[in-house]
């Protein structure tokens, strides 16, 4: 639903901002208050035609936010993913577009950059205009089909077709696909048997690429590693017997300072004995480096040839992956696809009969399916116009006929819904033909149309509804008529959203929330002001609204009465 407005420097609007509950919320004011104004705004939001005449007086710009809170399984989420724009299904999803004093116009989903055509969209599924100048949604004659079967309650039916759709549908594709295996020449089945005798050989496995890649990366590692290891190896070679050299020569030194006579306390034969102890603990330290050394060669588990083997086969991979244009990951698929291709050849002709069997089979259930859908929907048709009828008498509309025609497709027209073709006539006199709802020459008859069929249609599923708009919906209509649109709207907000734009006390009188629209303010400050009324507001507004300017206390008794009924 809508819960916010927020339009800035539109026409005589200069700073707004609404919040909107659920229900039924009326607009009332006098003429040329600027109550469509709050419509026009909405309009720009949700990607409506639009003109720089939209842009307030000496203003740079006129911008309109809607923000929306959709159900979770509301449509609108699936038209974002496929506009490939971001949103989280628990979040309020905002629409928003500027238009400048030179009529260009600039458009956002949650603050992303998008077209005014993908905020038309969006404004489709989340809303409903039905005024004097327009009926969007209702003239939409794709919209009827899915209209009949949520009022027939043929939404299980619908949705089980579409699934033997789905089955007749892939029954012709494996048709398709063994004709053209049968019609496939002999040099493409000698191709296909030398491709997949080529993958044969190969043998290759899912994720085999990763695996080798990681392993001719150990592998690698590991040789330079020993390269390493070899290296600090041969520097140990000569080491040892040099320390030792030079340990036996600092010994010989020291003895031979003992034999010239030097104290055994001496200072020279106390920094030869040291010396000699230091070359020692080189010489012990020495070994056990290179015992060490040698046991981490050891713990390399390096098979020489591994390495090229691993090597040799990424390259055999990647160069027969190159040669058939797929990844190597896809290799292991296009060695089953082959196989299978090759199979289908081979087994073509029988496969073929046995394939068109079942397609016979799946198509004869699919359209005995949609010739019972068909019916369901017809005789749904019929209970449907009875209560749209039934709905016309009280709202000015007696003299018009309704009628849903389902009328047959061909089969090549044949789709997931069925092969049914739904449209909403009417003919708005008697002895007058049927024709489509745009045949409707009043905007309010069109308008009063559309608040018949939904009112015949409210509660009974569908998915989500879209918000709701009447836009005078009761113009040239008073009394019991009125009181009739207001009873309607009312019951229409029991299950949905509704904004009604109205000149009528009772209509008003049947909302939930209302909003006195005004004007304040002269010349070039004129300006257009909405107030969102409490009870004893609301008194007043309607007894105005009965009344005129003069506001008696017997129009504040009939408006309590009407608020009260």
């Amino acid at each position: 639903m809508l819960i916010g407005l927020w339009i800035r420097d539109v026409v005589l609007i200069e700073a707004l901002d609404l919040s909107i509950g659920p229900g039924l919320t009326a607009l009332t004011g006098e003429t040329g208050a600027g109550k469509s104004i709050i419509l026009d705004a909405l309009g720009l939001a949700t990607g409506a035609r639009a003109d720089a005449g939209l842009v307030r007086r000496g203003a740079a710009q006129a911008m309109a936010s809607a923000v929306f809170a959709p159900s979770v399984d509301h449509p609108v989420w699936d038209l974002l993913e496929e506009k490939g724009l971001s949103y989280a299904r628990d979040e309020d999803l905002v629409l928003r577009r500027s238009l400048s004093a030179d009529g260009r116009s600039r458009a956002f989903v949650n603050d992303q950059a998008t077209g005014v055509g993908v905020l038309k969209e969006l404004g489709a599924v989340l809303l409903e205009v039905h005024g004097q100048h327009e009926t969007v949604g209702l003239l939409d004659a794709s919209t009827h089909r899915p209209m009949l079967d949520a009022f027939g309650g043929l939404d299980p039916q619908t949705a089980a077709l579409a699934n033997q759709w789905r089955g007749w549908r892939a029954a012709r594709q494996r048709v398709d696909e063994l004709r053209e295996a049968v019609n496939r020449s002999a040099a493409e089945t000698e191709e296909l048997a030398l491709r997949l005798s080529e993958l044969d050989r190969l043998d290759p496995r899912e994720g085999e690429e990763t695996a080798l890649a990681e392993a001719r990366a150990v592998l690698g590692a590991a040789e330079k590693a020993l390269a390493d290891i070899a290296s600090a190896r041969d520097a140990f070679d000569g080491q040892s017997a040099r320390v030792a050299s030079a340990m036996r020569a600092l010994e010989r030194a020291r003895e031979r300072a003992i034999a010239a006579g030097a104290a055994l306390d001496g200072a020279a034969v106390k920094r030869l004995t040291q010396a000699s102890e230091a070359m020692d603990r080189v010489l012990i330290e020495a070994g056990e480096a290179e015992a060490a050394v040698d046991a981490a060669a050891e713990a390399f588990e390096f098979e020489p040839d591994r390495l090229e083997k691993t090597e040799e086969r990424l390259f055999d991979l990647r160069g027969l992956a190159r040669k058939l244009g797929v990844s190597v990951e896809e290799l292991p698929l296009l060695r089953a696809r082959f196989a299978e291709r090759l199979r289908a050849v081979e087994s073509s002709e029988d496969d073929l009969k046995a394939a068109e069997a079942e397609l016979k089979g799946a198509r004869d259930a699919y359209m005995a399916a949609a010739a019972a859908l068909t019916a369901a929907r017809r005789a749904a048709g019929e209970r449907l116009a009875q209560a749209v009828m039934t709905e016309l008498a009280p709202l000015k509309l007696d003299k018009a006929r309704f009628r849903v025609a389902v009328e047959p497709l061909p089969e090549d027209r044949a789709g997931p819904t069925g092969v049914d073709r739904v449209a909403f006539e009417i003919a708005t006199n008697p002895g007058a033909p049927f024709g489509d709802l745009g045949a409707i020459a009043s905007g309010g008859e069109l308008a009063r149309f559309a608040l018949a069929l939904k009112a015949s249609l409210a509660g009974r599923g569908g998915g989500p509804q879209p918000l709701m708009i009447f836009d005078e919906v009761d113009q040239g209509v008073g009394g019991a008529v009125a009181d009739a649109v207001g009873l309607r709207l009312k019951r229409l907000a029991a299950d949905a959203q509704v904004l009604v734009v109205t000149h009528s006390p009772q209509v008003a009188a049947r909302a939930e929330a209302h909003w006195r629209i005004a004007k304040a303010g002269e010349g070039e400050r004129l300006r257009t002001a909405v107030e969102v009324l409490g009870p004893a507001d609301r008194e007043e507004e309607i007894a105005r609204m009965l009344a005129g300017a003069q506001i008696t206390d017997a129009a504040r008794a009939a408006a309590r009465a009407l608020m009260h009924a």
